[in-house]
């Protein structure tokens, strides 16, 4: 990708900061396992490149649904015509969980009087979340249920 490949966007505003992006590289590999640093800005541009991949692909299908805003299941769409319909079922169970927990934040917001997270608080969040991701990565979540009248396979299926 050249670095004005994104419209207005120069390449370094087309990044993921590099220090989440190093803690998940390193907590996925095994503890005696280095990884040198062209190979994390490696690693770093191949996921700015997927992500760019999808949006371009599920804008795609968007598109030929004529809708003007792009859905979860534009985004599942397009990982199986890219050739990722393996993935499907654990990325739906990715976003089934961000569902559960978006709405327990939004919970907690509305009975926490406006309060904020501490530092600590924000820390202790930030590494259970991380736990669960390595749980599903690790194979920890089975993904959506098999169902037939499901929306996103209907809209997979279609």
């Amino acid at each position: 990708m050249e670095p004005m490949d994104i419209v207005g966007k120069t390449k370094e505003d087309a990044s993921l900061p590099k220090a989440t992006m190093t803690k998940i590289i390193k907590e996925m590999l095994p503890p005696d396992v280095r990884v040198a640093r062209d190979t994390q800005d490696l690693l770093i541009e191949c996921c700015v490149e997927f992500i760019n991949l999808i949006s371009s692909e599920s804008n795609e299908v968007c598109n030929r649904e004529e809708k003007r805003t792009i859905a979860p299941e534009h985004v599942l769409k397009a990982l199986q015509v890219l050739g990722f319909g393996e993935y499907i079922e654990e990325v739906y169970a990715a976003y089934e969980q961000h569902k559960l927990e978006t709405m327990d934040t939004v919970r907690a917001g509305k009975c926490s009087n406006g309060a904020e997270m501490t530092e600590e608080e924000a820390l202790a969040e930030q590494q259970r979340m991380f736990a669960e991701a390595r749980a599903r990565m690790n194979g920890g979540v089975t993904g959506p249920p098999k169902h037939q009248d499901s929306e996103a396979e209907q809209t997979l299926n279609s």
